[in-house]
């Protein structure tokens, strides 16, 4: 998000690389904001099975998970308000549904988005891009050589039981975004069931023109008695800009999620193959018409 000294469009600010690292450590003391009754932090080895197990385990899940995810729609409401002690004084709002056009390609249709009237920051092209892939936080075996990953402990989520580990990217490539903080993983299912962190790195290129973002907690539901999907998401931060702080509070639902239902197709040796035709004996008689 960008700071606007003056009313105009949406903005958010970036933290330098020096200051990327300075954060981690007080972002992972930090308490997540609860929606879960959390127990206390056992701080002894898992019994069992060992903690590279555990990463390889729940990274292999991860990856399954967002196979299945791409094969869902849902709708997704954001809110971002600025905040005036506990009173908001600016807001962007959008509601859409993500489903899947004739050809099976998955597609965006906004279904409500009233005028932003936020005036002291700007929403950025990042902001956008981290509410989409990185507040959902997934981390794969496909992701998982990128980070630092420290096992700190077992912890009760409500009823479940998980492993907690923090996590940091090794290093920054480019311009490519990360997810940094907590992660909370369910020791039965072996998949992310809260995340707490933010994505790095923040911006700031000079004074004025900083993209900073806020630490967020993703809590995830079972939907279909198989995977933990993102269910809500809320943010709640003070961003320091160098023209001035100001407080955001971010709140983002998943609901309706659906499996798209597509056709199948067998093919062998890169050919399709049709469906033999019924034969007469298999097909079942017509059935007499029912008295009126």
């Amino acid at each position: 998000m960008r700071f606007l000294s003056r009313p105009a469009f949406l903005t958010f600010p970036l933290l330098s690389l020096s200051a990327l690292f300075s954060v981690l450590l007080p972002l992972i003391m930090l308490s997540p904001v609860a929606r879960a009754q959390q127990g206390p932090l056992d701080k002894s080895a898992p019994q069992g099975i060992t903690v590279e197990e555990i990463i390889k385990r729940f990274a292999t899940k991860e990856k399954e998970f967002k196979e299945a995810r791409d094969q869902y729609t849902y709708r997704q409401d954001v809110k971002v308000m600025t905040l005036d002690g506990d009173t908001p004084d600016g807001a962007y709002q959008q509601v859409f549904d993500v489903t899947f056009d004739d050809k099976g390609r998955k597609t965006k249709n906004v279904v409500f988005a009233p005028q932003p009237t936020l005036q002291r920051i700007q929403m950025t092209e990042e902001d956008f891009d981290d509410i989409e892939n990185r507040l959902p936080f997934v981390l794969t075996s496909d992701e998982i050589g990128e980070y630092d990953i420290l096992y700190v402990g077992q912890q009760k989520q409500d009823e479940l039981s998980t492993y907690v580990f923090d996590i940091a990217p090794k290093q920054i490539v480019g311009k490519k975004r990360y997810f940094q903080g907590r992660i909370w993983v369910d020791n039965h299912d072996f998949q992310i069931v809260e995340t707490y962190g933010k994505t790095v790195p923040d911006i700031r290129k000079k004074k004025g023109n900083e993209n900073l973002f806020p630490k967020f907690t993703t809590w995830r539901e079972q939907i279909d008695g198989q995977y933990w999907f993102p269910t809500y998401t809320r943010a709640e931060d003070t961003l320091q800009f160098s023209m001035g702080s100001v407080r955001i509070r971010e709140i983002i639902k998943y609901t309706n999620y659906r499996r798209f239902g597509s056709k199948s197709r067998i093919t062998y040796e890169g050919q399709e193959v049709q469906k033999a035709e019924p034969k007469p004996g298999d097909q079942k008689p017509p059935e007499p018409p029912k008295p009126k």
